[in-house]
């Protein structure tokens, strides 16, 4: 209990009680408003009928598409297929934009003479490059896979490259004054200096490898995520379309959040 005492006429309390409560986020406020806003008017455009039946079905339709994808082991054979593909792509262009990111990171010669390519060429949608992949590499996963590692290539290779450059002179003056190798620099203080700008491109390059493969197995396959989307559209299923989207959406979530937390605070989303 709080204790009050009275001098001069004038009552102050000697202590005063710390509130406790629920304090609510606002961020968190925000996008719960968000979420809300969205589900109202998504379902208020189901109900109302001014689009064609089933363009926009009601989540209690798209609800039970979810639960009948999950409980499909079709869904998982498939689920398999396209994280394959994109973990091919993104071991083979994630190494490939790290050792590129480093040799021009390190060179100011070699960044003047072929950063600019990387630049120009960064934001050309990789789907135009598909009928190259399919005659190169036939239209099973392969091709999806080199649609994964031309497109995480550059994003990686551009984020080491600005890395390497954010590096403090200092460590680099360390680690020359121990007459450490090339490999040795690499490894003992390039890599650990850079850590959340490769996490960083990692996180960018994984997006856009999921968006590649999709968009290939969308073109030309017989399995894939992608595939049973563009299935789903093809039949006019459009509460499991929604549902194969929803669920993609929600591994990309999980996905990004892991290498979030792998890159640590520094290199998380901001709130």
């Amino acid at each position: 209990m709080a204790e009050a005492r009275v001098t001069g006429g004038n009552m102050s309390r000697s202590a005063i009680p710390a509130r406790s409560g629920l304090r609510l986020d606002p961020v968190l406020m925000v996008r719960l408003a968000i979420i809300a806003t969205v589900l109202i008017a998504w379902e208020a455009l189901a109900a109302s009928g001014l689009l064609y039946r089933d363009v926009v079905p009601s989540f209690v339709r798209i609800s039970d598409a979810v639960w009948n994808v999950i409980v499909s082991p079709a869904f998982y054979s498939n689920l398999a297929v396209t994280a394959l593909e994109v973990g091919i792509g993104l071991a083979f262009g994630g190494t490939a934009g790290l050792l590129v990111g480093l040799a021009i990171g390190s060179s100011p010669f070699l960044a003047k003479a072929y950063e600019p390519f990387l630049y120009w060429l960064a934001p050309t949608p990789k789907i135009i490059f598909f009928p190259v992949m399919i005659m190169l590499f036939g239209v099973g996963w392969e091709s999806k896979s080199a649609m994964a590692v031309l497109s995480c290539f550059f994003p990686i290779a551009l984020s080491v490259a600005a890395g390497m450059r954010g590096i403090d002179r200092v460590l680099i003056r360390v680690g020359r004054s121990f007459r450490a190798n090339a490999w040795q620099m690499v490894t003992k203080v390039y890599l650990p200096a850079m850590r959340a700008p490769i996490i960083n491109g990692v996180r960018l390059g994984f997006g856009v490898a999921v968006i590649g493969t999709l968009l290939a197995e969308t073109k030309l396959s017989n399995q894939g995520l992608g595939f049973m989307v563009i299935q789903a559209y093809s039949l006019f299923n459009m509460p499991m379309m929604y549902a194969l989207l929803i669920i993609v959406f929600a591994i990309a979530i999980a996905s990004n959040a892991v290498l979030a937390w792998l890159a640590g605070a520094e290199a998380g989303p901001a709130k």
